[in-house]
């Protein structure tokens, strides 16, 4: 069920929303404004999710899932040098 409300939005608001219905991108101005909700709720999921998975890596970490800088650095080496010879770049 829609909602009526009223807004103010500022001069740069206002004028980035007309310019988007004079571009066609939106109908009308309430359309332009009504997508501001929905850009919000994505960019927060976005958040969450980016929260999320970084939270997980850090569990991996202290639960010792990740190699130390030695073996890191050796792995890094290994696959250069894969990828140097599967090009013909080795040298």
């Amino acid at each position: 069920m829609p909602v009526k409300a009223s807004v103010s939005l500022t001069d740069r608001q206002g004028a980035l929303a007309r310019s988007l219905v004079a571009e066609g991108k939106y109908s009308s101005l309430s359309a332009a404004v009504q997508r501001a909700p929905d850009l919000m709720r994505d960019e927060t999921e976005a958040r969450e999710a980016d929260t999320a998975a970084l939270r997980s890596l850090l569990v991996q970490r202290r639960a010792g899932a990740f190699p130390g800088a030695a073996e890191a650095r050796q792995r890094t080496d290994a696959m250069l040098a894969r990828k140097r010879a599967a090009l013909g770049l080795e040298g």
